[in-house]
């Protein structure tokens, strides 16, 4: 996958020491090589919002395309933990398919759901303060995926769990599940299963999601790329 706009701002300061605004803004510029100041702390920062926004969006993308989760063992989503005892149970009675078709819809689903994360990073960014956007970029690797962690995941899960249900109901994964353990249950001697599938799927989809943007935002951190607006250009042109 290319490199993203993500975090841009991250990839040139890694190196300074600490210090206050100010200063982060004169050590700024000067490690671009500017002969006078070209833009104000506000413009700094607008830049490092700028940023962020493209680069979740283009994560979001990445996952919610055919395949997003499915086809990356990264992020595929399993069967659920306390329900491993029942793909075990129905691969040994010869309904691998059917397992596979319930594991791949699941995926689909979340696949189908992610783009509702868009809206909601989009509002957590453009509402950062001038000090937690200083605070992303003086702090760790992962800094800009925690922030957004902290301030989003309680969003992510009221706005993706209802477009999860639907998804499921509408590649069938519903269904599918619903035969599996319906099949699974009448096994004798068996403890009966019956997990919140429309949960586990959207926990696993958020999850799914912070591990694209952490890795974007370490690959950001060591790989600067092409300044692609004007604010940009203006705050890290060289």
């Amino acid at each position: 996958m290319k490199s993203k706009s993500y975090l841009i701002v991250l990839s040139f300061l890694l190196f300074l020491p600490s210090c206050s605004n100010a200063q982060f803004l004169k050590k700024a510029q000067k490690s671009l090589g500017l002969s006078s100041p070209g833009f104000s702390e506000s413009e700094a920062v607008q830049g490092i919002k700028e940023a962020l926004v493209k680069g979740t969006g283009e994560s979001v993308n990445f996952v919610s395309v055919v395949d997003g989760y499915f086809g990356n063992p990264e992020i595929k989503i399993p069967f659920p933990e306390d329900a491993k005892m029942v793909e075990s149970k129905l691969r040994a009675i010869g309904m691998g398919k059917q397992v596979d078709e319930a594991i791949l819809s699941i995926n689909r689903a979340a696949e189908d759901a992610a783009v509702q994360a868009k809206p909601i990073f989009v509002n957590a960014i453009t509402s950062m303060s001038i000090s937690d956007a200083i605070g992303i970029v003086k702090g760790p690797d992962d800094a800009a995926t925690s922030y957004l962690r902290n301030t989003t995941s309680p969003d992510l899960r009221l706005k993706f769990k209802p477009e999860i249900q639907k998804s499921l109901d509408k590649v069938q994964a519903t269904k599918y599940w619903k035969d599996l353990i319906t099949t699974y249950n009448k096994i004798p001697l068996v403890q009966k299963v019956n997990p919140d599938l429309a949960a586990y799927v959207t926990d696993k989809a958020i999850m799914g999601l912070f591990v694209m943007i952490s890795k974007e935002e370490k690959k950001i951190r060591k790989d600067p790329v092409a300044r692609t607006s004007e604010i940009l250009k203006k705050v890290f042109g060289s």
